[in-house]
């Protein structure tokens, strides 16, 4: 078994608050201090109240940290069994376990090598820009430590395993919805939207950047990797169901901040299909890896009945959870990053 002292895996994940009174403390984080309106908390309570986070804690963590903490061990296992044998860490950016409390728990366990992985295989300066940013300030905050060398993995949209465990999903689901309806329905597939302004050229565009943050020379790879994330899983599926024919996409789940969005969205992609003749979907996120708010309540409640309103079923393949196909492909990005190269290398504190 290879044994790669000192250095360590952190899987980098979103956050959740673990009971509903924490919700404004939480959203403050999301949005870097800026408060929100009490309504939208309230609302925000209703929708986590739905998905089964309640005013105490309760026997398991919310669902994003119960599988977040599931997938840290599953990508344990898969390295050891695969010959690299890792502590795996996992932080939260908004929620604890914080970033900065973990890279602390690193350096007293002797850790001098970080491979960072975000648990977001697309690569969004929304998202994966303020990981960075969060884990580099974490790494510099203490300069009378020694340094942890760090590799932050930007990407993974494309990783063979990742589109195998999707692609297994969306057959098992649409080999149900034939035997339901008689065909095989076309597949939405959805990331999560950004501001608009994150995404274009010639933006300061990471959402809560400080003043004199550098001008983007180019615009954000999201909205291309998402696709190609979705183009790759449907060919691979319809490789396996060649009825499967037809696919859409859509951005889902657009925030409460007062700017626009990316699109489409999801309310006017359903309603351009049912006005095509479509009367079923196969509804797969592929910008989600776990269960979450956006999945168990904005897809299986508030898209359904959308759905049910303008005469669509909607069915929508299992989450990738604990898949064991989600743990190699983990692997596998934690693999290439111990080969010896240095594009992606950084300095720590």
């Amino acid at each position: 078994m290879l044994q790669h002292d000192h250095t360590a895996v952190l899987l980098l994940a979103h956050g959740t608050p673990n009971v509903l009174g924490e919700m404004a403390e939480y959203l403050a984080k999301v949005t870097g201090g800026r408060a929100l309106p009490n309504q939208v908390v309230e609302e925000l309570q209703h929708r986590y109240a739905q998905i089964g986070v309640c005013e105490e804690p309760g026997p398991e963590p919310p669902p994003l940290t119960r599988w977040t903490f599931a997938q840290t061990d599953s990508l344990r296992n898969a390295l050891a069994a695969s010959g690299n044998s890792l502590p795996v860490y996992c932080a939260m950016r908004n929620w604890h376990p914080y970033i900065a409390d973990v890279v602390t728990q690193m350096r007293a366990d002797g850790i001098d090598r970080i491979i960072a992985v975000c648990l977001a295989p697309q690569n969004s300066r929304t998202s994966i820009g303020l990981y960075r940013r969060s884990l580099m300030s974490a790494l510099t905050a203490d300069s009378a430590s020694p340094p942890i060398a760090l590799t932050f993995v930007e990407e993974w949209p494309e990783e063979p395993a990742l589109i195998q465990g999707f692609a297994e999903r969306l057959v098992a689901t649409a080999t149900r919805a034939a035997a339901e309806t008689g065909f095989v329905p076309p597949v939405l597939f959805t990331a999560h939207s950004v501001p608009c302004r994150t995404i274009m050229t010639g933006e300061a565009s990471i959402v809560g950047a400080r003043p004199g943050t550098p001008m983007q020379a180019t615009p954000d790879p999201y909205p291309v990797e998402a696709k190609r994330t979705a183009a790759l899983v449907f060919e691979s599926a319809a490789r396996q169901l060649p009825d499967l024919k037809t696919w859409f996409f859509a951005f889902q789940s657009q925030g409460v901040a007062g700017c626009p969005w990316i699109g489409p969205t999801v309310e006017d992609t359903l309603t351009a299909m049912r006005n095509e003749g479509h009367t079923s979907v196969i509804f797969q996120p592929i910008g989600f890896l776990c269960d979450h708010v956006e999945i168990l309540y904005d897809i299986d409640i508030a898209f359904t009945e959308t759905a049910r309103t303008l005469g669509l079923s909607l069915y929508r393949p299992d989450s990738l959870n604990d898949s064991p196909l989600l743990a190699e492909a983990l692997a596998d990005v934690v693999a290439k990053s111990l080969e010896p190269r240095t594009s992606n290398r950084e300095p720590g504190a």
